[in-house]
């Protein structure tokens, strides 16, 4: 039997996560131990594992600190099987939600926070409502892929989307069929990109577009998680896809609904590219203690 270990479950629309607080990079833990503590039977059960890390004490972090000197803190990300990934946007805010909470950095209202991911370093920004997280330069990827899942009758074409991790959206006719979609079956890719990708599949909302703003709903498939009720940065790719659909008049702002609830997206200039930020809940839920094995 190892040491005990302190942890943080909180969750951004469902998403859930497993948080903690390692500042001195001291904890080393193996991709199977992550994974039996994600895990829903066995485990604590999340969607994924955040240690939060000081930059500097982190090889990844290396990077971060290069980009930006005020990335102090590292999100240091894993999906539940274990395997690291590139970034999580509801992750990040539920990170700067834990970093503030247990008094790891002190952020008033209006005020913004450097967090350094594998992606690059992203801001967030705490305001009335909660986090909202600037996702940096998204990218439209060349090529098409065509999807296959159960119970969807044929296989769709998927737009491939990278807002921090890799994303392939897919459009569907109406609710019975995104309802009708067994995402207990990983979706198969044709081509299957080398690194894997997040799949989401969306309707759009009845209208598309109400008081200015954009409306879909969706169901995402993740890359090392299954399907999970929330997943930010396919929210972002599934507004952005949907954005792209549409044409030109589509609007900047979206209202994205997940089975944990709804998320907001919006898309925005900058001088190195069009950004696109992601708002919605964050919450803490309980802390335990469990023996690390």
């Amino acid at each position: 039997m190892g040491a005990d270990l302190r942890f943080t479950k909180g969750h951004g629309t469902g998403n859930d996560f497993v948080l903690i607080a390692d500042p001195e990079g001291r904890l080393r833990l193996e991709p199977e131990q992550i994974a039996a503590l994600c895990d829903r039977h066995f485990g604590i059960g999340a969607d994924g594992l955040i240690r939060a890390v000081r930059s500097e004490n982190l090889s990844a972090g290396a990077a971060a600190l290069a980009e930006d000197t005020a990335a102090e803190w590292f999100m240091d990300y894993y999906n539940a099987d274990g395997m690291p990934a590139e970034m999580c946007g509801n992750g990040i805010r539920v990170y700067a939600r834990f970093l503030t909470a247990t008094g790891l950095v002190a952020l008033e209202a209006g005020e913004t926070l450097a967090i350094g991911t594998r992606s690059g370093v992203r801001d967030i920004q705490r305001n009335l409502q909660g986090f909202q997280a600037d996702l940096g330069r998204w990218r439209l990827e060349r090529g098409e892929t065509l999807v296959r899942a159960r119970d969807l009758a044929v296989p769709r074409p998927g737009l491939r989307i990278r807002t921090g991790n890799p994303h392939v959206v897919v459009a569907l006719a109406d609710e019975d069929e995104l309802e009708g979609i067994d995402l207990s079956v990983l979706p198969q890719l044709d081509p299957e990109p080398a690194e894997g990708a997040n799949v989401e599949f969306v309707v759009p909302g009845e209208p598309l577009v109400k008081d200015g703003i954009g409306r879909i709903r969706m169901r995402v498939f993740e890359r090392g998680s299954g399907e999970t009720l929330s997943c930010g940065t396919g929210a972002a790719a599934a507004a952005l896809a949907t954005r792209y659909w549409a044409g030109a008049g589509a609007p900047d702002q979206w209202q994205v609904r997940v089975p944990g609830g709804i998320l907001g997206v919006r898309m925005f200039p900058t001088e190195d590219g069009e950004h696109v930020a992601l708002s919605g809940p964050a919450e803490l839920v309980y802390q335990g203690e469990i023996a690390l094995i």
